[in-house]
């Protein structure tokens, strides 16, 4: 088959989107080779290359038109060169795919990653929430057939946009090969020389908006101030929520207990950190991943702390239970004193961690590469 990929995000997006797009192609380069995938680019990229492969390939506009207005080529000029590389299949691998690309005759998938703009409008600027809605509403009636990264996700479809049980997959991702690699102690070392990070510390990974609930885990940190020395390093950056968050920061003398990491210079220009290829020795170093998020589709940080052996705190609630398995602490996000309860028990009962490490890694193994790029071609094989 020649596949067809929405490489917008692979190309240019560094948070969840972009991990899941660059995942899913590699992994199905990789244990599929029989197969050429096409991945189509609105725009070069400078950051995020493919290692060579000799069946993948970049397809840039190459028009006058499409390159002027790359947005255009996207969402609908695309379909022509569709034709053109004779493509069997086509995977829009964020809520969305070209107008009108039923007329090509090529069958389309979409991934949905979460329906979170319908369950929290609030939380987006209003012009966002329309646009959102109309791309993800169009993609789920009208794709041959929806991926869906979590149950949580597949439910929130059926009850928005009224689509049929039949019509969604289910099929969990996975994440970087890095962090199943056990990083030695002189490598660990290193990176917390590099990063100047504390001998012990809690680790939250994640954009610092709202439904992440940073403000929460720094209250927890706040009431074990005077009992736990163990601070808290962040990793994400955000904007009007974070300076909320520093604001209480502040308020409540955490300055030294919050390290906000990807601030620092030696974060901030370093290739490695930016590329992520540093976050398995941070993982690694850490007491536990604290990712009490109030809503998600899947929630990836914690399947990368799984597979990186870090006990993980995160919620009872959406689809994080998917995610951590039995092998999570599960506490209510919106109960400061539960995520304090449950980082004071990690750090000071070393039996207890030391089983969630074990678990957490058998846990993961639910969610290899090779496993989710099966189950995603099994979906492709159903509409070819």
């Amino acid at each position: 088959m020649n596949i067809g990929f929405d490489a917008k995000r692979a190309y240019h997006n560094s948070t969840g989107l972009g991990n899941y797009s660059r995942t899913l192609i590699s992994s199905m380069a990789d244990f599929f080779p029989e197969h050429e995938y096409y991945l189509f680019n609105p725009k070069p990229s400078l950051r995020w290359k493919f290692e060579p492969r000799r069946n993948i390939h970049e397809v840039l506009p190459h028009d006058f038109f499409s390159i002027l207005f790359p947005q255009a080529w996207r969402t609908s000029l695309v379909k022509k060169d569709l034709k053109k590389n004779f493509i069997n299949v086509y995977h829009g691998l964020s809520h969305e795919i070209p107008i009108n690309i039923e007329r090509t005759g090529v069958p389309a998938i979409v991934t949905i990653h979460d329906l979170i703009h319908k369950r929290y409008p609030g939380q987006f600027n209003a012009m966002d929430v329309k646009i959102y809605n109309k791309k993800s509403r169009y993609a789920c009636t009208n794709a041959n057939k929806i991926i869906a990264i979590s149950n949580q996700t597949k439910q929130d479809i059926i009850e928005f946009y009224g689509v049929g049980e039949e019509q969604i997959s289910v099929c969990y991702q996975s994440c970087n090969n890095l962090f199943t690699i056990q990083v030695s102690d002189e490598q660990k070392k290193s990176i917390r020389i590099k990063y100047d990070l504390p001998e012990n510390f809690f680790l939250h990974v994640g954009s610092i908006i709202e439904r992440k609930n940073l403000l929460n885990i720094c209250k927890a940190v706040s009431i074990l101030k005077d009992k736990l020395g163990v601070p808290l390093v962040v990793i994400g950056d955000g904007k009007s929520y974070k300076q909320t968050v520093k604001n209480f920061i502040v308020k409540n003398g955490l300055q030294k207990k919050v390290i906000f990491l990807s601030e620092q210079p030696s974060a901030k220009y370093s290739q490695l950190f930016k590329s992520g290829e540093d976050f398995p020795g941070i993982y690694q170093s850490a007491s536990a991943m604290v990712y009490p998020s109030t809503f998600e589709g899947f929630g990836i940080p914690v399947l990368e702390a799984l597979f990186s052996k870090l006990p993980v705190i995160t919620s009872n609630i959406s689809s994080l239970p998917e995610a951590g398995g039995d092998a999570a602490y599960y506490i209510d996000p919106l109960q400061p004193e539960e995520i304090a309860i449950a980082m004071e028990k990690i750090v000071t009962d070393k039996d207890l961690s030391l089983t969630m490490q074990e678990k957490g890694w058998l846990h993961a193994q639910n969610f290899t590469q090779q496993k989710c790029a099966t189950s995603v071609m099994n979906v492709y094989k159903s509409v070819v």
